[in-house]
């Protein structure tokens, strides 16, 4: 697996710009999979502003929809998390001493 291109790291970190952006992770994170509807009764949010924070991680390739019935369960890409962390991981040097 590859690390993300300059351009792609830049959409996914202006994605992840908003903190109830990544209140919605967490709770994502926190319950694998769930609707709209239950990041709305578990986050201080109306149904609209988590619904338009859903389609910026969902177009940044953060999560993933799936539609089950009249409903769209969301869940985390993994995927794309792992590579935003070889990513960050290839920002430092290799000399780069840990804290």
């Amino acid at each position: 697996m590859t690390p993300f291109n300059d351009d792609k790291l830049a959409d996914i970190c202006k994605a992840l710009g908003h903190p109830a952006r990544i209140s919605i992770l967490r709770q994502l994170i926190k319950e694998d999979r769930c609707i709209c509807g239950r990041i709305v009764e578990a986050l201080p949010l109306a149904q609209s502003t988590v619904s338009q924070h859903l389609k910026v991680l969902k177009e940044a390739g953060l999560v993933r929809g799936e539609i089950e019935g009249p409903k769209t369960c969301y869940c985390i890409d993994k995927e794309t998390l792992f590579r935003l962390g070889l990513t960050m991981d290839s920002l430092m040097p290799e000399n780069e001493v840990q804290p």
